[in-house]
């Protein structure tokens, strides 16, 4: 009776909020699946790996009941893919050490691993080496079975002023980062491997240095109060591999500068670039301290080619002059315009200050992963929201309601129940052919309220006064089809 009360109660104060359209700010607040519009959302099941603490890789159906799970004695380190063959391709990140040689950044993994669908493991590729290189944040199976993985590799002061490195732009000192000594500077490239773990494609962006459109200038950094080796060591910090077939070219992001890249497989030449034209031509303008200058994102991540030719982004908007937020933007690189974007009209409603994910729908709807807060939701081209979802996972542990202390003290608005890259895929994904998916139990765990049902429960209680008098009477409410458990066979 009381917990009927509560979630009544609950209804009755937040369900004005939710139909406002954007968001409202608190303290605390529900966790697991918050909205969904069976009509307009894209039917599926989503694929998260919590970030923090936590080694299982969930598969959650629209409403939050867990349907798969698979296990790795490793972290995840960031996040995993459901091949179409019904196995998991997942980044895990190796134990490392507190002294010099290894890596501390934020996003190093060193393991891809895949699994089939009863969780063995049936294949590795581990790139950890301590002082030399190390896998960090993605990967991407290509059409032919190959693995292109994102990797940081070491290269020495000495080799960075050689290169071109301004000395002056170069630390004295160690940089400690997650109490990790860092005296080299890690360059980001990308390593491609066939099933027997061979080399097959390289490219490094040490061979791309210098100036001009087509080449990374190492001087251009980031201010130093972006923290330990961000404007320094950690210089480029890619965070993205994609590749289209149609033109064999591969999608590569970089945080630090700002921009996306499509690189001629072929070649390794970069073809185009857009993101912050102030990071190479020196006829650009710069950010300012209340003007965004030509840059056009900020801090960016996980560039997603369309089928349309067009590039979706993950705006960050971190440290951006004119508002910090976040937004999702899809680019037409023909033109170089912005043709689509979202972003809420509250920025407490949606802003990652780093890493955050994007993914088109084949609806046409958008998938968006705020990463800082465990925020992962479902927009219509005409930017109304259609699921919505809260992890509930924090630091390995579920939890029913987020509170002010599951943030992190040392990363800018980051809560413990992060969430780097979640994935949806359709009902009629090959992977779930021939599976059953049965509801094992809500995802928050059983004992929390369902926010979603009991709020629509509850929905009357936001009409006129006259309906809410005779809201006010106990009455059954019937429930959706669906809520309770099901079997889906394929």
């Amino acid at each position: 009776m009381k917990r009927t009360l509560a979630c009544g109660m609950a209804a009755l104060l937040l369900a004005g909020l939710v139909a406002t359209g954007f968001a409202y700010e608190a303290i605390t607040g529900p966790t697991g699946v918050l909205y969904y519009d069976r009509d307009k959302a894209y039917q599926g099941y989503t694929l998260l790996d919590p970030t923090v603490g936590c080694k299982t890789t969930y598969l959650i159906d629209m409403r939050g009941n867990v349907v798969h799970t698979w296990k790795s004695e490793y972290t995840a380190g960031l996040h995993s893919v459901l091949l179409p063959n019904g196995h998991l391709l997942r980044a895990g990140a190796l134990p490392r050490k507190k002294k010099p040689g290894y890596c501390g950044i934020g996003g190093a993994g060193g393991i891809i691993e895949e699994f089939d669908w009863q969780g063995n493991k049936v294949w590795e590729y581990k790139m950890f080496t301590p002082g030399k290189e190390i896998q960090h944040h993605t990967f991407c199976r290509l059409p032919n079975g190959n693995t292109m993985i994102l990797g940081w590799e070491t290269m020495s002061k000495k080799d960075a002023i050689k290169a071109g490195r301004d000395p002056a732009k170069i630390p004295e000192k160690p940089v400690m980062q997650k109490g990790i000594p860092h005296d080299q500077f890690w360059m980001d490239f990308v390593r491609e491997v066939n099933r027997e773990g061979d080399t097959v494609w390289e490219w490094h962006v040490k061979d791309h240095l210098g100036k001009g459109p087509n080449k990374l200038d190492f001087n251009y950094t980031l201010p130093a109060p972006m923290g330990a080796t961000y404007p320094n060591l950690d210089w480029s910090h890619f965070n993205t591999v994609n590749y289209i077939p149609e033109t064999d070219t591969v999608v590569l992001n970089s945080r630090n500068l700002s921009e996306f890249y499509l690189v001629d497989h072929k070649t390794g030449e970069i073809k185009y670039r857009w993101g912050n034209p102030s990071a190479w031509d020196p006829e650009a303008k710069a950010p300012g301290f209340w003007d965004d200058g030509d840059q056009k994102v900020f801090g960016s991540h996980c560039a997603t080619p369309l089928e349309n030719g067009h590039i979706l982004l993950f705006d960050n908007g971190s440290e951006r002059p004119e508002a910090r937020r976040s937004r999702a933007v899809e680019v037409d690189p023909k033109t170089g315009e912005i043709v689509w974007q979202f972003a809420t009209r509250h920025t407490n409603s949606f802003n990652s200050h780093r890493q955050g994910a994007v993914q088109r729908l084949d609806n046409g709807n958008t998938f968006i992963t705020s990463t800082h807060g465990g925020h992962i939701f479902e927009v219509t081209p005409e930017g109304e929201v259609v699921w919505e979802f809260i992890s509930p996972i924090f630091a390995g542990k579920t939890k029913c309601v987020v509170g002010n202390e599951d943030a992190f003290d040392s990363s800018l608005d980051a809560m413990t129940n992060m969430v780097h890259r979640a994935h949806r895929y359709g009902e009629d994904y090959p992977a779930f052919y021939g599976k059953t998916l049965t509801p094992q139990g809500y995802i928050c765990g059983d004992d929390c309220p369902r926010f979603y049902s009991d709020y629509r429960k509850g929905a009357a209680l936001s009409a006129a006064p006259a309906a809410q008098a005779q809201a006010a009477a106990p009455a059954p409410v019937e429930e959706e089809a669906g809520d309770g458990p099901a079997m889906l066979s394929y």
